[in-house]
């Protein structure tokens, strides 16, 4: 069994001017919105959801992103509301949020 049920990594990474980076769309405040809304309804810790943010996951031309581990699930989003529905959806009930879900590679 994993350490946590649930790690979310949010790409974070800041790029030069022009470049696509995360970050670019708010990346670091859903990354706290996300960290204090798993706090608040007590998810947070050992064998539940850790959330961190990451410097480049790779994917910024898709982003903004986050994954979720072990399952391995990519996402973007484009505000608040969007991660509260990732958060309710699959980090409390195991139901991947389809319509903002990444392909697991390119097409």
């Amino acid at each position: 069994m994993s350490y946590f049920k649930h790690h979310v990594f949010f790409c974070c990474n800041q790029r030069q001017p022009g470049e696509a980076c995360c970050n670019d769309h708010q990346a670091t405040a859903m990354q706290t919105h996300a960290k204090d809304r798993i706090a608040a309804l007590g998810l947070k810790g050992r064998g539940n959801v850790r959330i961190n943010k990451a410097g480049c996951l790779g994917r910024c031309d898709d982003g903004p992103v986050l994954v979720v581990y072990p399952d391995n699930v990519w996402y973007t989003y484009v505000d608040q509301e969007d991660i509260d529905e990732i958060i309710d959806s699959h980090l409390v009930h195991g139901r991947i949020v389809e319509r903002l879900r990444l392909p697991d590679s390119p097409a």
